[in-house]
């Protein structure tokens, strides 16, 4: 078969990859908005730090699953991964329906993690594969807008079943379904797309990287640039994951309603996600890297300083801007600055450090909090996510290219 590099010429097995993606996102999506619920109701946790344990479980355990999968993409295939990946979400819902202590709670987070670095990864390299360089933030934006418009609708329709029939088992029902049809439809219907690179990479004069991992932490200004902005990003993320819900608990908000302001988040980040993705395409990507982490930090600012419902709403919403403009210019970015051949382990090495930000955000917000209360950790995040943006204007180039 004539393999050509575009959007159009595979949009078939693009678009299944993006529905796959959907399926992926939601697993997260069912925790969004219930879990500090979940931890009080079940295992009588009140602890910023305790309830938090389970995102920087999360956090680190997807992180190096990340890093592994980017290195492990040209070796063993994109597919094999991506299904191997599903296997890991199957067990998930069954353990948190039946857990009898927090550890397990936390186990099931392991695995997630595992699912999440295995099958986000592989999605995310095998549609960069496809498209070649045109269309490549397009293509990113619709691969995150449809996780995070999955992780935003599950939140939402996880909230609601579990105020209406309680905040276990029903809502875990959900996450059966998905990892099922998920592991069927990548085991049934997506190809691998390992043979694209070599296409990509006899047009493709970008500069080899010395050391990958170095390079895209530190030393090329691009692409540490991008990784130090994705780390905050997840963060900021963290926080928002674990502190959300436990500042609209303490604000007597039923699960109804913090299924709905926690979904507004990141259902902006996704739908937000197919107009930004094409943007990075056309406009600088520093600039839009720069105004994302900048939007970011204000509304995580803002956060402490009311209850108001239809504020909290329009807060969630510039967040979730801010977060459009940067997760698909983040992917689009690394793949601009790489070496096709070198491009699954850059994506892995940034993605390793995107994703830490969940645990160290977890970590950093719960022991502030406990200490000092939820504002002061929220406040210190949205200062942190702001220094972030600073970084992007002074140290990235205006031109990506992959010299240092």
């Amino acid at each position: 078969m004539n393999q050509k590099l575009g959007l159009k010429e595979n949009w078939k097995q693009f678009s299944l990859l993006v529905l796959i993606n959907a399926f992926v996102g939601g697993m997260v999506g069912l925790e969004r908005s219930i879990f500090p619920q979940y931890a009080q109701e079940i295992f009588g946790i009140e602890s910023n730090t305790a309830i938090l344990s389970f995102i920087t479980a999360f956090g680190i355990t997807k992180a190096v699953t990340n890093l592994m999968t980017g290195r492990f993409a040209n070796r063993f295939g994109r597919k094999p991964l991506l299904v191997f990946g599903w296997l890991f979400a199957i067990p998930i819902p069954f353990i948190l329906m039946y857990a009898t202590s927090w550890n397990w709670v936390i186990f099931a987070n392991i695995l997630l993690g595992i699912n999440q670095g295995l099958t986000w990864s592989s999605t995310v390299v095998m549609k960069i594969d496809l498209v070649g360089e045109k269309n490549r933030g397009l293509a990113m934006g619709l691969n995150e807008f449809s996780g995070y418009l999955a992780v935003g609708i599950i939140a939402f329709l996880s909230g609601y079943v579990a105020n209406k029939y309680g905040i276990t088992p029903y809502p875990f029902y959900i996450g059966i379904g998905i990892s099922v049809v998920g592991l069927i439809m990548s085991y049934l219907f997506i190809k691998d797309t390992r043979t694209f690179v070599a296409i990509e990479k006899d047009s493709n004069s970008t500069s080899s990287l010395k050391n990958v991992f170095l390079d895209t932490t530190f030393r090329n200004r691009t692409l540490s640039s991008v990784t130090q902005a994705g780390l905050v990003n997840n963060l900021n993320d963290g926080m928002i994951w674990g502190l959300l819900p436990i500042i609209l608990l303490q604000a007597d908000y039923d699960s109804k309603s913090i299924g709905i302001i926690t979904a507004v988040y990141p259902t902006v980040w996704g739908i937000g996600q197919l107009f930004t993705g094409r943007m990075s395409d056309i406009y600088s990507k520093k600039g839009l890297l720069f105004w994302g982490m900048l939007l970011q930090g204000i509304a995580i600012l803002i956060l402490p300083f009311t209850e108001d419902f239809i504020f909290m709403v329009a807060i969630a919403f510039i967040l979730g801007l801010g977060t459009a403009l940067v997760y698909p210019t983040f992917l689009s970015a690394i793949a601009t600055a790489t070496n096709p051949t070198q491009r699954a382990e850059s994506i892995g090495a940034f993605r390793f450090w995107r994703d830490s930000g969940y645990a160290i955000g977890a970590i950093l917000s719960g022991i502030i909090a406990d200490l000092l209360g939820v504002p002061f950790a929220i406040i210190s995040i949205g200062i942190i996510t702001i220094c972030s943006a600073g970084i992007i204007k002074l140290r990235m180039p205006e031109k990506i290219n992959s010299e240092p």
